[in-house]
């Protein structure tokens, strides 16, 4: 997909990955349309911001709402978070907040624009899981079982789109040096990736030519303590 003047929609614009996505797809002179709870510090006329809450349908479908009759080549569900600690110790609201952002929200989102994609015969979206929706990780069961779940929801996606031109992708990041781990005793370091490396991963798997589908992304910090001693 050539980018120039093609309309990207990113949930979580406001920080890390999907901050660092806007503004390398806005250097593409792509259209960007950012949901999110609190709005990023982007100036530019090819950005537009929508307060939206990705937990809530109504408001999920009030944004798509408000971005009216315009195609939208691309959706890059971003929003997530994750609590860790055992799971008798998760609490119920920080169980909830888990699904209800990283699942319901993909949910949400896609049952807005899918229609749309199918209906014009293109479209690209994006999911971002992480590695813990390949692997369990201690005392991260309900974040992991969030990302397994991402991993399923895109792989029947795909499979179901894939007649309709429309191209499902899901990344799997390891660590990223986001604010992410604020829930967390990890203190982010350099050895992570780095958010703006991810947001070109996906800007790569954007930009290739229609026949070509990239249906799972893995990447992982190749030294994540550091070089060995």
């Amino acid at each position: 997909m050539n980018l120039n003047n093609k309309t990207c929609v990113i949930t979580g614009v406001s920080k890390g990955i999907g901050l660092a996505l806007g503004n390398l797809l806005l250097e593409k002179n792509a259209k960007v349309i950012g949901l999110g709870r609190t709005e990023p510090i982007i100036a530019h006329p090819n950005f537009k911001f929508i307060s939206t809450d990705v937990r809530s349908f109504d408001s999920v479908q009030n944004s798509f709402n408000s971005i009216g009759d315009t195609p939208i080549d691309a959706l890059i569900n971003n929003a997530g978070l994750g609590y860790f600690g055992f799971i008798e110790d998760h609490t119920i609201e920080q169980w909830h907040e888990m699904y209800e952002t990283n699942v319901n929200g993909i949910f949400y989102t896609c049952k807005c624009a899918v229609p749309g994609m199918k209906e014009q015969g293109s479209g690209h979206i994006i999911n971002i899981a992480s590695t813990a929706g390949l692997e369990g990780y201690p005392q991260t069961s309900g974040y992991c079982g969030s990302k397994f779940a991402v991993k399923g929801i895109s792989q029947s996606m795909y499979k179901e789109l894939r007649d309709f031109g429309v191209k499902v992708t899901c990344v799997y990041p390891g660590s990223v040096k986001t604010d992410f781990f604020r829930n967390s005793p990890i203190e982010p370091h350099d050895y992570m990736l780095q958010p703006e490396d991810v947001a070109g991963m996906i800007v790569y798997s954007l930009e290739t030519p229609f026949n070509f589908h990239q249906v799972n992304v893995e990447v992982r910090p190749l030294q994540p303590k550091g070089p060995k001693k």
